[in-house]
């Protein structure tokens, strides 16, 4: 992770559609991990395990959730489909 500070233009590149949501004073936004792409320096960010081991293996997401609580603004991507999604479509077969 880095942090960056001062005046001028900042320029990340995320795989899939990023989304920005703000977030009020303690609530929480449970995210995979690999899907956070910024948040503002008054969020608090957390790394939590998933739970059980029928979650972490079936579930699809991860072993661990990026935890985000308010109030701030967070920016996140949709999974890549490189990551093995399974809401990442193929491409058609002919």
């Amino acid at each position: 992770m880095e942090k960056l500070e001062g005046d001028g233009l900042a320029f990340c590149h995320s795989g899939g559609t990023v989304l920005e949501r703000r977030l009020a004073p303690g609530e929480l936004l449970r995210v995979d991990t690999g899907c956070v792409v910024a948040y503002t320096p008054d969020i608090d960010f957390d790394i939590q395990f998933v739970g059980g081991i029928k979650t972490a293996l079936f579930g699809g997401e991860g072993l661990f959730f990026a935890v985000l609580k308010g109030p701030g603004t967070v920016s996140g991507c949709s999974p890549s489909p490189s990551r093995g999604s399974p809401r990442a479509s193929s491409p058609p077969r002919r």
